[in-house]
């Protein structure tokens, strides 16, 4: 399922109405490595598996969290990567590319990668009824 980087991040900037390509990519860099922190190895290698190749050190290189965020936690933790970002902007973002991610990805990933986030994440990744 691994698509080419120009594909993804066009479906990005479309869902998140970023005037640039340099907008989107800015986020997405800011909300995949806060996701990788987060992430179970075994979950991080198989997004960065199915998600272009330039996903990879993003999802892969950051250090674990030290414990589980809130979904208000994580998008608190994104704004800081992102200049200028509120907590407003930044729970744009972060569902402007975690939407992307589910709908680039195979569902049964979508779902392991929900189950290990604490309750309320599905509202991010574009999955009510998974929250």
């Amino acid at each position: 399922m691994n698509q080419p980087w120009d594909l993804f991040l066009g479906r990005v900037r479309e869902n998140g109405a970023y005037a640039t390509d340099k907008e989107a990519e800015r986020v997405v860099r800011a909300v995949l490595v806060a996701l990788g922190a987060l992430l179970e190895s075994e979950a991080r290698t198989d997004l960065a598996a199915q998600l272009p190749p330039r996903c990879e050190p993003l999802l892969l290189d950051p250090l674990p969290a030290t414990r589980p965020m809130t979904p208000a936690e994580f998008v608190a933790a994104v704004a800081l990567l992102i200049d200028g970002a509120t907590e407003e902007t930044a729970r744009w973002d972060t569902s402007a590319v975690l939407s992307t991610v589910a709908d680039s990805v195979d569902s049964r990933l979508v779902r392991q990668i929900l189950a290990q986030l604490p309750p309320g994440y599905g509202l991010l990744f574009g999955h009510p009824a998974r929250t």
